[in-house]
């Protein structure tokens, strides 16, 4: 149910204390659309990555979490972060279709009720992607977003000629994406004189692959020909990511010192990357749309004010955003799914011991490499359960790919009392 703003209020006052509230950051939460771990340098994720200057600065000064875990594909992730609870809570399983009935239902607490009751200025810029109608352009209005601009449905049929969503009206942009959306962040953050939150989900790099303007990248002989880029997704992929890397980086460079200085940064993609692009990475297991690595092992990175540089093996789910993301507005969460991840980016330990996945759908909507099912991360093992298919158990610390499924060749004891004991932690997690 949707908090009270006096049940807000109360969590509020629960957590924060003076010293917290006056050292209140600015949070801005990036999200990119289909980024896999191997299309990151700061990942040692296959070869074929393409030079991310502003990413990989990011990642040496802050944090990067090896095992971050998102749905495998876009709505349900996005629902985890405006809710702190996995999709079996709220029913998004699966991409959200305009004319369905699986979108996330205004009858929650988001993410925006907590920040906005902790008087943050808070806007979101970017894909939405939570609405099963098209004809509701009022909806991230009910999640308490008071400023939204972007793109409403799952994807572009046209990064350069495009509609947008802004405070429920359509808005027709001639602009590449990514620069528009860029230039919208930019100048919402230049209006703020309190602290703010800025969730800015851009829909790069996520298909139709392109090549971006020659000034975001030096890709320079590409050919913008439909043939080539159909025949080699992979360099336009690289090129849409270099562009996206060169727009984070102008907007960085926008704020002034003392606010950059005073800025959380947490930088994730919300699913693997296209299976199109990945080639043999993942082997037969695949990357977007399926609950094996390549489809849920995203990338993390956060930096800012007390955030250790470094790397980490620390379990995170992008339900655990909502939390951290609350808590550096000085609001607690009750949420059973959400675990705030301040500690780890100050060096210390995570409440979390156990990741969970899952990729469900009432409407079986999925491309043809889509596997639906859940799947149980505790320390190196994983459990993976396909819906229709038999359990497989996998050593991440040696099999990181999941090419070797240890129940295939027959099952040991130690591995069957295994298998029992995460199939009981997703038991007593997800009930009846």
């Amino acid at each position: 149910m949707r908090l009270s703003l006096a049940a807000i209020t109360t969590l509020l006052f629960q957590t924060a204390s003076a010293s917290i509230a006056a050292a209140q950051p600015n949070v801005l939460l990036i999200i990119a659309d289909d980024m896999g771990l191997d299309a990151s340098r700061c990942y040692e994720v296959g070869d074929q990555q393409a030079p991310m200057p502003t990413l990989e600065s990011l990642c040496a000064r802050g944090m990067v979490f090896d095992n971050a875990y998102a749905a495998p594909v876009c709505s349900p992730t996005r629902a985890t972060i405006m809710t702190g609870q996995y999709g079996f809570r709220t029913g998004v399983g699966s991409t959200v279709s305009s004319n369905g009935t699986n979108g996330l239902d205004e009858d929650v607490t988001s993410l925006f009720d907590l920040m906005n009751a902790a008087d943050y200025a808070s806007a979101l810029i970017g894909k939405w992607h939570l609405a099963d109608s098209g004809d509701d352009l009022n909806h991230p209005a009910d999640f308490g977003v008071p400023y939204y601009f972007g793109l409403f449905s799952g994807a572009l049929q046209d990064y350069e000629n495009w509609t947008a969503v802004e405070n429920g009206r359509e808005v027709q942009v001639n602009r590449y994406a990514t620069t528009e959306m860029t230039d919208r962040a930019i100048d919402w953050i230049a209006g703020q004189d309190d602290p703010w939150f800025l969730w800015l989900a851009y829909n790069a790099p996520h298909d139709p692959f392109h090549l971006p303007p020659l000034n975001l990248h030096d890709f320079d002989d590409l050919r913008d020909d439909a043939d080539a880029i159909a025949a080699d997704p992979l360099p336009y992929y690289n090129a849409t990511l270099q562009a996206l890397d060169t727009e984070i980086g102008r907007l960085l460079a926008s704020l002034p010192a003392e606010e950059r200085a005073e800025t959380v940064i947490l930088f994730v993609g919300d699913n693997g990357s296209p299976n199109e692009v990945v080639g043999d990475i993942y082997g037969d297991k695949g990357a977007k749309q399926t609950i094996y690595e390549g489809g849920t092992n995203v990338p993390l990175i956060v930096a800012g004010p007390d955030v250790a540089a470094g790397q980490t093996n620390a379990l995170v789910n992008t339900t655990d955003l909502f939390a951290t993301v609350a808590g550096y507005a000085g609001i607690g969460t009750d949420t059973p799914d959400a675990f705030d991840i301040r500690p780890v980016l100050g060096g210390g330990r995570n409440a979390r011991d156990f990741a969970y996945v899952e990729y469900f759908s009432d409407q079986s909507r999925g491309g043809r490499n889509a596997v639906f099912g859940w799947a149980l991360r505790d320390g190196p093992f994983k459990l993976v359960v396909p819906d229709g298919g038999t359990q497989e158990l996998y050593d991440l610390s040696n099999d990181p790919q999941e090419q070797r499924d240890l129940l295939s060749d027959g099952v040991t004891m130690a591995e069957r009392w295994r298998v029992m004991q995460m199939s009981a932690r997703r038991d007593a997690l997800v009930g009846d």
